[in-house]
């Protein structure tokens, strides 16, 4: 495999970024907290944001690119109310708002 390990992360990051229209300012909120190669085709990226349970989970495929059908995971339902995301720029709590929601 030609992807390393810490390209499949920056890949599953950038994707990210795009996929939820986050501009280059916020990036530095967000942490690759591990990239797993599976088989030898493709990495798991897990993403989150510092300090925060909440988890983007990545497939990055050996050709550089992403399964669009990623998952997230938090163990913080929207029905809980959203009092920890209060230090976050708005544009980052508007994300974690929308994926809470979404479960």
């Amino acid at each position: 495999m030609l992807l390393t390990s810490t390209d499949a992360g920056q890949i599953a990051l950038e994707f990210l970024l795009a996929d939820w229209n986050i501009s280059e300012e916020y990036r530095d909120w967000f942490t690759i907290v591990n990239s797993r190669l599976i088989g030898e085709s493709w990495y798991v990226i897990e993403l989150g944001v510092e300090g925060f349970p909440d988890r983007w989970f990545i497939q990055v495929y050996d050709t550089g690119m992403c399964d669009p059908n990623y998952t997230f995971n938090s163990p913080i339902s929207g029905s809980e109310g959203y009092i920890d995301l209060q230090t976050l720029p708005n544009m980052i709590s508007e994300v974690l708002v929308a994926e809470r929601n979404s479960r």
